[in-house]
Protein backbone atom coordinates (compact mmCIF):
# COMPACT_ATOMS: atom_id res chain seq x y z
CA UNK A 1 0.00 0.00 0.00
CA UNK A 2 3.06 1.99 1.32
CA UNK A 3 4.68 1.24 -2.37
CA UNK A 4 1.45 2.30 -4.65
CA UNK A 5 0.87 5.44 -2.29
CA UNK A 6 4.35 6.75 -3.43
CA UNK A 7 4.61 5.64 -6.91
CA UNK A 8 0.75 7.66 -7.22
CA UNK A 9 2.51 10.53 -5.43
CA UNK A 10 5.76 10.05 -8.15
CA UNK A 11 3.21 10.34 -11.03
CA UNK A 12 1.70 13.36 -10.11
CA UNK A 13 4.18 14.97 -9.71
CA UNK A 14 5.77 14.22 -13.12
CA UNK A 15 2.43 15.15 -14.39
CA UNK A 16 2.66 18.89 -13.40
CA UNK A 17 6.44 18.59 -13.76
CA UNK A 18 7.14 21.71 -16.25
CA UNK A 19 7.99 20.48 -19.91
CA UNK A 20 11.59 19.96 -20.84
CA UNK A 21 12.69 23.15 -22.81
CA UNK A 22 14.49 22.04 -25.83
CA UNK A 23 18.01 22.74 -26.42
CA UNK A 24 18.94 26.65 -27.50
CA UNK A 25 21.07 26.18 -30.79
CA UNK A 26 23.23 29.10 -30.79
CA UNK A 27 22.80 30.54 -34.15
CA UNK A 28 25.95 32.31 -34.24
CA UNK A 29 27.85 29.06 -34.65
CA UNK A 30 29.98 28.08 -38.25
CA UNK A 31 27.70 24.67 -37.88
CA UNK A 32 24.42 26.13 -37.51
CA UNK A 33 25.74 28.89 -40.68
CA UNK A 34 26.15 25.35 -42.25
CA UNK A 35 23.02 23.69 -41.66
CA UNK A 36 21.04 27.08 -43.14
CA UNK A 37 23.27 26.85 -46.09
CA UNK A 38 22.62 23.01 -46.83
CA UNK A 39 18.86 24.28 -46.42
CA UNK A 40 18.85 27.23 -48.91
CA UNK A 41 20.71 24.90 -51.11
CA UNK A 42 17.93 22.42 -51.11
CA UNK A 43 15.59 24.82 -51.81
CA UNK A 44 16.75 26.50 -54.54
CA UNK A 45 17.83 22.89 -55.97
CA UNK A 46 14.17 21.93 -55.36
CA UNK A 47 12.53 25.26 -57.01
CA UNK A 48 14.12 25.58 -60.43
CA UNK A 49 11.91 25.32 -63.34
CA UNK A 50 12.79 22.57 -65.72
CA UNK A 51 14.32 24.50 -68.45
CA UNK A 52 16.62 25.91 -65.82
CA UNK A 53 15.37 29.19 -64.34
CA UNK A 54 13.60 30.38 -60.96
CA UNK A 55 10.39 31.81 -60.33
CA UNK A 56 7.53 32.38 -62.19
CA UNK A 57 7.41 34.29 -66.29
CA UNK A 58 4.10 36.11 -64.74
CA UNK A 59 3.83 39.34 -62.51
CA UNK A 60 3.29 37.47 -59.68
CA UNK A 61 3.41 40.59 -57.12
CA UNK A 62 -0.03 42.53 -55.95
CA UNK A 63 1.67 46.39 -55.17
CA UNK A 64 3.95 46.20 -57.76
CA UNK A 65 1.50 46.50 -60.84
CA UNK A 66 2.22 49.71 -61.75
CA UNK A 67 5.84 48.77 -63.23
CA UNK A 68 5.42 47.35 -66.79
CA UNK A 69 5.59 44.01 -67.66
CA UNK A 70 9.45 43.60 -68.98
CA UNK A 71 10.24 44.83 -65.72
CA UNK A 72 9.10 41.96 -63.86
CA UNK A 73 11.09 39.86 -66.46
CA UNK A 74 14.22 41.97 -65.71
CA UNK A 75 13.86 41.01 -61.63
CA UNK A 76 14.12 37.21 -62.56
CA UNK A 77 16.71 37.82 -64.87
CA UNK A 78 18.79 39.51 -61.88
CA UNK A 79 17.33 37.20 -59.52
CA UNK A 80 18.33 34.01 -61.51
CA UNK A 81 22.15 35.54 -61.28
CA UNK A 82 21.96 35.50 -57.84
CA UNK A 83 20.97 32.04 -57.66
CA UNK A 84 23.68 30.96 -60.07
CA UNK A 85 26.51 32.73 -57.79
CA UNK A 86 25.29 31.25 -55.08
CA UNK A 87 25.49 27.53 -56.18
CA UNK A 88 28.79 28.81 -57.73
CA UNK A 89 30.21 28.84 -54.04
CA UNK A 90 28.40 25.93 -53.12
CA UNK A 91 30.18 22.56 -51.97
CA UNK A 92 29.53 20.71 -55.21
CA UNK A 93 27.03 18.04 -55.26
CA UNK A 94 25.92 16.26 -58.45
CA UNK A 95 22.26 17.52 -57.92
CA UNK A 96 23.82 20.74 -57.13
CA UNK A 97 26.16 20.66 -60.09
CA UNK A 98 22.70 19.66 -62.28
CA UNK A 99 21.58 22.21 -60.78
CA UNK A 100 24.21 24.72 -61.77
CA UNK A 101 24.56 23.41 -65.01
CA UNK A 102 20.94 24.14 -66.30
CA UNK A 103 20.95 27.67 -64.32
CA UNK A 104 24.59 28.53 -66.19
CA UNK A 105 22.56 27.20 -69.56
CA UNK A 106 19.31 29.33 -69.03
CA UNK A 107 21.44 32.63 -68.14
CA UNK A 108 23.23 32.42 -71.38
CA UNK A 109 20.11 31.67 -73.79
CA UNK A 110 17.79 33.85 -71.71
CA UNK A 111 16.13 36.79 -73.55
CA UNK A 112 17.84 40.00 -73.04
CA UNK A 113 16.19 42.62 -70.86
CA UNK A 114 15.04 45.79 -72.01
CA UNK A 115 13.45 49.31 -71.11
CA UNK A 116 9.95 48.59 -69.95
CA UNK A 117 8.47 52.49 -70.69
CA UNK A 118 10.16 55.62 -70.93
CA UNK A 119 10.62 56.13 -67.17
CA UNK A 120 10.94 52.20 -65.89
CA UNK A 121 14.49 51.18 -66.98
CA UNK A 122 14.36 48.42 -64.24
CA UNK A 123 16.07 46.05 -67.11
CA UNK A 124 19.54 47.14 -65.23
CA UNK A 125 19.04 44.53 -62.38
CA UNK A 126 18.98 42.07 -65.03
CA UNK A 127 22.06 43.62 -66.78
CA UNK A 128 23.45 44.15 -63.33
CA UNK A 129 23.41 41.24 -61.46
CA UNK A 130 23.85 39.06 -65.25
CA UNK A 131 27.04 40.96 -65.68
CA UNK A 132 27.95 39.84 -61.64
CA UNK A 133 26.67 36.42 -62.45
CA UNK A 134 28.48 35.71 -65.89
CA UNK A 135 31.96 37.05 -65.11
CA UNK A 136 31.42 34.65 -61.80
CA UNK A 137 30.79 31.75 -63.96
CA UNK A 138 33.70 32.98 -66.58
CA UNK A 139 36.35 32.39 -63.33
CA UNK A 140 34.88 29.68 -62.09
CA UNK A 141 37.67 26.39 -63.38
CA UNK A 142 34.81 24.18 -64.08
CA UNK A 143 33.56 26.67 -66.96
CA UNK A 144 36.76 26.95 -68.87
CA UNK A 145 35.76 24.29 -71.73
CA UNK A 146 35.26 25.06 -75.01
CA UNK A 147 31.57 24.41 -74.52
CA UNK A 148 31.01 26.84 -72.09
CA UNK A 149 33.82 29.83 -72.46
CA UNK A 150 32.73 30.79 -75.78
CA UNK A 151 28.29 31.25 -74.80
CA UNK A 152 29.46 32.48 -71.31
CA UNK A 153 31.90 35.28 -73.13
CA UNK A 154 29.05 36.49 -75.48
CA UNK A 155 26.25 36.54 -72.97
CA UNK A 156 29.07 38.94 -70.70
CA UNK A 157 29.13 40.95 -73.65
CA UNK A 158 25.99 41.64 -74.27
CA UNK A 159 25.33 42.43 -70.22
CA UNK A 160 28.60 45.05 -69.88
CA UNK A 161 27.36 46.41 -73.54
CA UNK A 162 24.37 47.49 -72.07
CA UNK A 163 25.29 48.79 -69.26
CA UNK A 164 27.92 50.83 -70.77
CA UNK A 165 24.95 52.24 -73.04
CA UNK A 166 22.87 52.97 -69.94
CA UNK A 167 25.15 54.34 -67.77
CA UNK A 168 23.92 57.75 -66.86
CA UNK A 169 26.82 61.09 -67.40
CA UNK A 170 27.71 61.71 -64.02
CA UNK A 171 28.97 57.68 -64.04
CA UNK A 172 26.08 55.78 -61.98
CA UNK A 173 23.63 53.17 -62.91
CA UNK A 174 19.59 53.42 -61.60
CA UNK A 175 16.70 52.55 -62.78
CA UNK A 176 14.46 55.07 -63.41
CA UNK A 177 14.38 58.28 -65.45
CA UNK A 178 12.86 61.66 -65.44
CA UNK A 179 11.65 63.78 -68.21
CA UNK A 180 12.67 64.75 -70.55
CA UNK A 181 13.04 61.07 -71.47
CA UNK A 182 16.24 59.94 -72.92
CA UNK A 183 17.78 56.88 -74.40
CA UNK A 184 21.25 57.12 -71.95
CA UNK A 185 19.12 57.43 -68.39
CA UNK A 186 20.03 60.65 -66.55
CA UNK A 187 19.89 59.04 -62.88
CA UNK A 188 22.21 56.22 -60.73
CA UNK A 189 22.00 54.96 -57.39
CA UNK A 190 24.46 54.29 -54.99
CA UNK A 191 24.00 50.68 -54.66
CA UNK A 192 22.95 49.61 -57.96
CA UNK A 193 26.59 51.30 -59.07
CA UNK A 194 28.45 50.01 -56.47
CA UNK A 195 27.04 46.16 -56.40
CA UNK A 196 28.39 46.03 -60.31
CA UNK A 197 32.11 48.11 -59.65
CA UNK A 198 34.40 44.85 -59.20
CA UNK A 199 32.36 43.21 -62.04
CA UNK A 200 32.97 45.76 -64.17
CA UNK A 201 36.93 45.60 -63.88
CA UNK A 202 36.94 41.94 -64.39
CA UNK A 203 34.64 42.34 -67.74
CA UNK A 204 37.44 44.81 -68.63
CA UNK A 205 40.11 42.60 -68.12
CA UNK A 206 38.34 40.17 -69.72
CA UNK A 207 37.93 42.20 -72.78
CA UNK A 208 34.19 42.54 -72.39
CA UNK A 209 33.44 46.25 -72.19
CA UNK A 210 33.41 48.31 -75.24
CA UNK A 211 34.72 51.42 -73.19
CA UNK A 212 37.72 50.95 -70.53
CA UNK A 213 36.51 54.11 -68.88
CA UNK A 214 32.99 52.29 -67.34
CA UNK A 215 34.26 51.41 -64.84
CA UNK A 216 36.36 54.33 -63.19
CA UNK A 217 33.68 56.45 -63.89
CA UNK A 218 31.33 53.96 -61.42
CA UNK A 219 34.26 54.35 -59.17
CA UNK A 220 33.84 57.96 -58.80
CA UNK A 221 29.80 57.88 -58.90
CA UNK A 222 30.11 55.65 -55.55
CA UNK A 223 33.30 57.46 -54.25
CA UNK A 224 31.23 60.92 -54.35
CA UNK A 225 28.08 59.06 -52.95
CA UNK A 226 30.05 58.51 -49.76
CA UNK A 227 28.99 60.76 -46.53
CA UNK A 228 31.74 62.31 -43.76
CA UNK A 229 29.55 59.98 -41.24
CA UNK A 230 30.10 57.06 -43.31
CA UNK A 231 26.67 56.83 -44.64
CA UNK A 232 26.31 56.58 -48.29
CA UNK A 233 23.67 59.21 -50.15
CA UNK A 234 21.13 57.02 -51.82
CA UNK A 235 21.93 58.55 -55.36
CA UNK A 236 24.36 61.49 -55.96
CA UNK A 237 23.01 64.91 -54.55
CA UNK A 238 26.45 67.33 -54.99
CA UNK A 239 23.51 69.91 -52.89
CA UNK A 240 22.64 67.65 -50.12
CA UNK A 241 18.48 67.77 -49.66
CA UNK A 242 18.19 68.50 -45.55
CA UNK A 243 14.55 68.37 -44.98
CA UNK A 244 14.56 67.48 -41.18
CA UNK A 245 13.44 64.41 -39.29
CA UNK A 246 14.23 60.65 -40.54
CA UNK A 247 16.02 60.71 -43.99
CA UNK A 248 17.00 57.81 -46.15
CA UNK A 249 20.71 59.17 -46.12
CA UNK A 250 21.44 59.02 -42.76
CA UNK A 251 23.26 56.35 -41.25
CA UNK A 252 19.90 54.32 -39.95
CA UNK A 253 18.37 54.97 -43.36
CA UNK A 254 21.77 53.76 -45.13
CA UNK A 255 22.57 50.61 -43.47
CA UNK A 256 21.86 48.57 -46.61
CA UNK A 257 24.18 51.15 -48.71
CA UNK A 258 27.25 51.21 -46.32
CA UNK A 259 28.54 47.74 -46.64
CA UNK A 260 28.28 47.71 -50.58
CA UNK A 261 29.58 50.99 -50.96
CA UNK A 262 32.77 50.47 -48.79
CA UNK A 263 33.15 47.19 -49.85
CA UNK A 264 32.87 48.00 -53.71
CA UNK A 265 35.57 51.00 -53.52
CA UNK A 266 38.01 48.57 -51.64
CA UNK A 267 37.64 46.07 -54.25
CA UNK A 268 38.27 48.70 -56.84
CA UNK A 269 41.50 49.97 -54.70
CA UNK A 270 40.53 53.13 -53.24
CA UNK A 271 42.96 53.27 -50.69
CA UNK A 272 40.51 55.76 -48.28
CA UNK A 273 38.58 52.40 -47.56
CA UNK A 274 41.06 51.03 -44.74
CA UNK A 275 40.11 48.61 -42.06
CA UNK A 276 38.93 50.97 -39.68
CA UNK A 277 36.44 52.39 -42.30
CA UNK A 278 34.97 49.14 -42.99
CA UNK A 279 35.07 48.05 -39.05
CA UNK A 280 32.87 51.25 -38.66
CA UNK A 281 30.68 50.94 -41.19
CA UNK A 282 29.99 47.38 -39.55
CA UNK A 283 29.58 48.53 -36.14
CA UNK A 284 26.64 50.95 -37.40
CA UNK A 285 25.46 48.16 -39.57
CA UNK A 286 24.75 46.13 -36.41
CA UNK A 287 24.34 48.90 -33.45
CA UNK A 288 21.05 50.31 -35.90
CA UNK A 289 20.38 46.82 -37.41
CA UNK A 290 16.92 47.35 -36.18
CA UNK A 291 15.70 49.87 -38.53
CA UNK A 292 16.32 47.45 -41.33
CA UNK A 293 14.66 44.27 -39.04
CA UNK A 294 11.37 46.44 -39.03
CA UNK A 295 11.31 47.33 -42.28
CA UNK A 296 11.38 43.59 -43.39
CA UNK A 297 8.15 42.33 -45.23
CA UNK A 298 6.84 45.74 -45.39
CA UNK A 299 4.54 45.89 -48.39
CA UNK A 300 4.80 49.34 -49.33
CA UNK A 301 8.61 50.83 -50.19
CA UNK A 302 10.26 53.01 -47.99
CA UNK A 303 7.50 52.95 -45.70
CA UNK A 304 9.82 52.39 -42.44
CA UNK A 305 11.93 54.39 -40.35
CA UNK A 306 14.59 56.60 -42.61
CA UNK A 307 13.19 55.26 -45.35
CA UNK A 308 14.30 51.69 -45.11
CA UNK A 309 12.39 49.18 -47.31
CA UNK A 310 11.86 45.86 -47.29
CA UNK A 311 14.15 44.83 -49.86
CA UNK A 312 17.00 46.88 -48.39
CA UNK A 313 17.05 43.30 -45.21
CA UNK A 314 19.16 41.04 -47.68
CA UNK A 315 20.86 42.93 -50.13
CA UNK A 316 22.44 44.77 -46.98
CA UNK A 317 23.28 41.45 -45.25
CA UNK A 318 25.11 40.05 -47.70
CA UNK A 319 27.16 42.74 -48.99
CA UNK A 320 28.14 42.85 -44.89
CA UNK A 321 29.23 39.50 -44.81
CA UNK A 322 31.37 40.71 -47.76
CA UNK A 323 32.75 43.69 -45.75
CA UNK A 324 33.41 41.43 -43.18
CA UNK A 325 35.96 39.45 -44.95
CA UNK A 326 37.64 42.65 -45.71
CA UNK A 327 38.92 43.12 -41.92
CA UNK A 328 42.38 41.49 -40.33
CA UNK A 329 41.41 37.65 -39.60
CA UNK A 330 41.41 38.46 -35.91
CA UNK A 331 38.71 40.83 -36.27
CA UNK A 332 36.24 38.28 -38.54
CA UNK A 333 34.49 36.07 -36.49
CA UNK A 334 32.70 38.49 -34.01
CA UNK A 335 31.18 40.14 -36.87
CA UNK A 336 30.31 37.19 -38.50
CA UNK A 337 28.49 35.38 -35.68
CA UNK A 338 26.44 38.14 -35.63
CA UNK A 339 25.84 37.72 -39.12
CA UNK A 340 24.90 34.70 -38.48
CA UNK A 341 22.28 34.97 -35.82
CA UNK A 342 20.26 37.71 -38.22
CA UNK A 343 20.23 35.21 -41.13
CA UNK A 344 19.86 32.19 -39.36
CA UNK A 345 16.46 33.41 -37.62
CA UNK A 346 14.22 34.85 -40.43
CA UNK A 347 15.15 31.67 -42.38
CA UNK A 348 11.68 29.95 -43.04
CA UNK A 349 11.09 26.33 -42.53
CA UNK A 350 11.06 25.59 -45.90
CA UNK A 351 14.91 26.91 -46.27
CA UNK A 352 13.96 29.98 -48.40
CA UNK A 353 14.24 33.69 -47.05
CA UNK A 354 12.01 36.64 -48.36
CA UNK A 355 12.00 40.09 -47.48
CA UNK A 356 9.57 41.87 -49.77
CA UNK A 357 5.97 40.56 -50.63
CA UNK A 358 5.57 37.13 -51.48
CA UNK A 359 6.88 37.48 -55.13
CA UNK A 360 8.76 34.62 -56.64
CA UNK A 361 12.03 36.53 -57.74
CA UNK A 362 12.52 38.21 -54.06
CA UNK A 363 12.11 34.96 -52.81
CA UNK A 364 14.89 33.50 -55.40
CA UNK A 365 16.82 37.01 -54.38
CA UNK A 366 16.51 36.94 -51.07
CA UNK A 367 17.21 33.10 -50.86
CA UNK A 368 20.50 33.72 -52.40
CA UNK A 369 21.68 36.96 -50.60
CA UNK A 370 21.63 35.36 -47.56
CA UNK A 371 23.45 32.26 -48.45
CA UNK A 372 26.15 33.67 -49.91
CA UNK A 373 26.36 36.20 -46.54
CA UNK A 374 26.62 33.05 -44.66
CA UNK A 375 28.93 31.64 -47.16
CA UNK A 376 31.92 34.47 -47.37
CA UNK A 377 32.83 33.66 -44.02
CA UNK A 378 32.88 29.88 -44.92
CA UNK A 379 36.16 27.93 -45.54
CA UNK A 380 36.27 27.79 -49.39
CA UNK A 381 34.05 24.83 -50.57
CA UNK A 382 35.73 21.43 -52.21
CA UNK A 383 34.88 20.74 -55.74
Amino acid sequence: MRLAAVAWLLLGQAAFAPAQQPVAVDLGTPAASQAGIDKALAFLVRSQNPDGSWGSKSCDTTFEMGFAVETHYAWNVAAHGLATMTLLQAKETPERRATLDRAVQWLCKCRMTQRGTNWDNDAVWGWLYGLVGTVAVAQDPRFQTDAWRGPVAYRGREFAGWLAKNQEPTGGFGYYDDPPYTRRPKWGTSFSTAAVVPALQFAQQLGWLPDAATQERAMDYVRKCRLPNGAYSYDLTPIPRVTGGENVNDVKGSLGRIQVGNWALAQGGDASITPAVVKRGLEQFFEHHRFLAVARMRPVPHEAYYQNAGYFFYFGHYYCGLAIELLPTAEREGFRAQLRRRLLETQRADGSYCDFLGASYMVTAATAFATMGLMAGMAAPGR
